[in-house]
């Protein structure tokens, strides 16, 4: 049999992981299924190692539209680039997997997850880090894993185990978490305001269920494993000089420099006693072996400087700026600073500083999503923007990066809990983060910008939203958790904890460790002090916009919504859609429902009005009861057409014009006399009678109508035809009859021009004429 499947129940269901079956020649390679959703993933490292001075590892999700049984939508029918829910899935994989490769491994590494099928119930996310940790663990790559992942949800109070997509509409948290056998290593989570006790209950109950996967993962290793390869660590000829250079360092002032505030002025300050240092072992840069050993010493060097900056940390409770450890940087916020936008907001944190926009538009510009789900559409839209001037660098500017993916779901993530619905505020929502500095917690300062810039427009959001990166200096058993870290804490520390959410609980967060994992205690910590910060932050935002303006922005336009019945929607759009082009073309963006909800979206909120007035008058209905301004259109023997509205007549009958009795309409009535009427009565086929509201009560009512066929006259209580004169010159009474000659019944007409057929048979006479009418 070719190939050996491992098996284990995760979340009450099946989950296998094949190996030895398909793609034999990569040196990592399983299938994982659970479901019916599989996924390929192989794991492969070079053979020699890279001159670069970081891990060159990559990690690819690949979607295949034929796992759903779909052709892509693209020009060119197949896979394009990679979307943002792939881009996300794998980094979710990379941040699992990179912190877990020996120190100085430099071959490059590429994990590829290929979703072979997806039943759209079993999140293929998810999964994908699995078989990373099972292709890793049997290869021959160096690596300390196992590790597993699991995505938590919490239903009626109760946590499920990777629910379904069904279940996660019905879920107030959509928690993914990856760790080894002993420590919790990832985090990523969106939610809907829940308690920090809530997400560590949920984080360990994480930890507690994917046990069962690494002791899968490890059978497999033993079982079918290959020997990991020996790599070439790189020669480090820095550390040799490392004591030398502390104790010259320390002499020399570095704690006072790393202590300086200010990014540029700490680095020139640092740089500088760098630079004198070297001077003194490197006396000439151009002789042999100078570049050789200049690079050994900034690397000895480097290792200096972050050896007593967590010295600092742990011991003198001092950071970098001078702060402790749970002190936030000065904040200052400006609300409004750009005239056009429909809402704006500067937010600065330290020297990280971003400009938060906000903008509104129709369901026209909701964004399509096109990948391995229905095709939907979102209203919702984040975009992080960060250009290389923000830290002072000159770097290639091409398309969104990864790191910018990330960084804006983050953002959308925490703030997307808190907006209201679309039928609440029916506008596609926009909002970017423009990166203008940045030292540290630049998503951060996103959230913070980003709902400042909502409620500048009046969108009425539920509550504000902040959000604080947290950092762990760590060694052994002694730690310190920091708040709102700087840039060079996140890289000279051991953990970025990003947590956003309003005063009532976290909405987002995203966690990434550098050494083995963290445990639940410190988790808790974290998260305890995170709040204190988050807090004063909000407090801050409150100075400047305590909640949503109470109007809409000026310069935002304006949707005005209405509804219709269903089936005048033809007449809103017109033969060929003329009606709706007309009115689009009073100023306006027009969308139907096939509810009949319709909304009408202008940048002038007259023309917007306008439009409204104009399909409530093609679609406006008569009610019985309803009084109206009319218009006599036509007059009759019997009575008159008035005018209600576009399109619609009613018939005022003689006996109901005036308290007195009158014999022809045109004595009271002429065309285009105005008159106010009531609608009494709508028979079954639409047709109106009126009444004047003065009468009421003055005049005998007129018996109601009733329906009939489509054809043939109209009828009233003495079987009268009330269509009004025939087409001909010729006057007939209110009968209907020719008054120039007797009245004849049907037998008459009949019998005129032949004998009886039957001689027993005598027609009857011809009934003498009424002197006038009687009505």
């Amino acid at each position: 049999m070719i190939g050996k499947t491992y098996t284990t129940m995760l979340g009450g269901k099946e989950l296998s992981i094949e190996t030895g079956k398909l793609a034999k020649l990569v040196s990592g390679s399983v299938t994982v299924r659970y479901g019916d959703t599989v996924l390929l993933v192989t794991a492969q490292a070079s053979d020699s190692q890279s001159k670069l001075d970081f891990l060159p590892l990559t990690v690819e999700f690949e979607e295949r539209h034929y796992a759903v049984g779909k052709i892509p939508g693209s020009f060119h029918r197949r896979e394009g680039r990679p979307g943002e829910k792939a881009i996300l899935s794998a980094r979710i994989t990379d941040r699992q997997i990179r912190p877990l490769f020996p120190k100085g491994y430099r071959h490059e590494t590429q994990v590829i997850i290929t979703v072979l099928s997806a039943d759209g119930q079993n999140a293929p996310d998810v999964l994908g880090p699995i078989g990373a940790s099972a292709a890793l663990s049997i290869s021959d790559i160096p690596w300390a894993g196992p590790t597993a992942c699991v995505r938590v949800g919490q239903i009626d109070g109760q946590y499920v185990i990777n629910p379904t997509a069904e279940q996660l509409t019905r879920s107030r948290m959509d928690l993914v978490v990856a760790g080894t056998r002993d420590a919790v290593m990832m985090v990523e989570a969106g939610a809907q305001t829940v308690s920090e006790e809530e997400l560590v209950g949920a984080i360990e109950f994480a930890h507690k269920e994917m046990q069962g996967i690494i002791t899968l993962i490890e059978q497999m290793r033993a079982e079918v494993g290959h020997e990991k390869f020996n790599f070439l660590e790189e020669l480090d000829l820095a550390k040799d000089y490392v004591p030398e250079l502390t104790e010259k360092a320390k002499a020399g002032g570095l704690r006072d420099a790393l202590l300086t505030k200010g990014k540029k002025e700490r680095s020139t300050k640092t740089k500088g006693l760098r630079d004198s240092i070297i001077a003194g072992y490197v006396p000439d840069p151009e002789a042999e072996g100078a570049a050789e050993l200049t690079t050994a010493l900034k690397n000895a060097y480097a290792k200096v400087e972050k050896q007593e900056l967590r010295r600092l940390i742990l011991e003198d409770n001092l950071r970098a700026d001078g702060r402790d450890s749970k002190t936030v940087r000065p904040i200052w916020i400006e609300a409004r600073p750009l005239p056009r936008a429909h809402g704006s907001a500067i937010f600065t944190r330290g020297e990280t500083q971003v400009l938060g926009i906000t903008t509104l538009g129709t369901e026209r510009d909701e964004i399509l999503i096109d990948d391995l789900t229905e095709e939907t559409g979102d209203k919702f839209l984040l975009h992080y923007n960060f250009p290389p001037y923000s830290t002072g660098e000159v770097k290639r500017m091409g398309g969104q990066s990864r790191r910018e993916v990330g960084h804006g779901n983050l953002a959308k993530r925490a703030i997307r809990a808190v907006l209201p619905s679309f039928e609440e505020f029916p506008y596609v929502i926009r909002v970017v983060g423009e990166v203008l500095e940045s030292n540290g917690s630049s998503s951060m300062a996103t959230v913070c910008s980003g709902t400042l810039s909502l409620m500048d427009a009046g969108v009425p959001i539920k509550a504000p939203v902040a959000g604080v990166a947290m950092g762990l200096v760590m060694e052994g058993e002694n730690y310190r958790v920091l708040t709102d870290i700087l840039g060079m804490e996140d890289a000279l520390g051991d953990m970025d904890f990003k947590v956003c959410g309003t005063a009532e609980g976290v909405t987002a967060l995203q966690m990434d460790i550098k050494i083995g994992g963290i445990t639940p205690q410190i988790m808790r910590e974290a998260l305890a002090q995170a709040r204190e910060g988050r807090l004063h932050i909000l407090g801050k935002m409150a100075e400047v916009l305590a909640a949503p303006r109470p109007e809409l922005s000026p310069t935002a336009p304006r949707i005005v919504s209405m509804k219709i019945n269903p089936e005048l929607i033809g007449k809103v759009i017109g033969p060929g859609g003329k009606q709706v082009r007309e009115l689009e073309a009073m100023g306006a963006q027009v969308t139907i429902e096939e509810d009949g909800t319709i909304r009408i979206f202008s940048a002038d909120a007259a023309s917007a009005e306008a439009v409204k007035a104009k399909i409530e008058a093609v679609t406006r209905e008569a009610k019985v009861g309803d009084e109206f301004d009319g218009t006599v259109v036509k007059t009759a023997a019997f009575g008159a057409f008035v005018n209600l509205f576009a399109g619609q007549d009613g018939m005022l009958h003689i006996s109901q014009i005036s308290e007195e009795r009158i014999q022809n309409v045109e004595d009271a009535l002429k065309v285009g006399d105005k008159l106010r009427v009531k609608i009494v009565n709508i028979d079954d086929r639409g047709k109106i009678d009126l009444i004047r509201p003065e009468l009421e009560g003055k005049v005998a009512p007129r018996t109601p109508r009733t329906g009939g066929g489509d054809r043939g006259p109209r009828r009233d209580d003495r079987g009268r035809d009330d269509r009004g004169p025939r087409r001909d010159d010729r006057s007939r009474d209110d009968r209907g009859e020719r008054a120039d000659r007797p009245p004849r019944d049907r037998e008459q007409v009949q019998w005129r021009s032949a004998e009886p057929p039957f001689p027993d048979r005598v027609p009857p006479a011809p009934a003498a004429p009424k002197e006038g009418g009687e009505e």
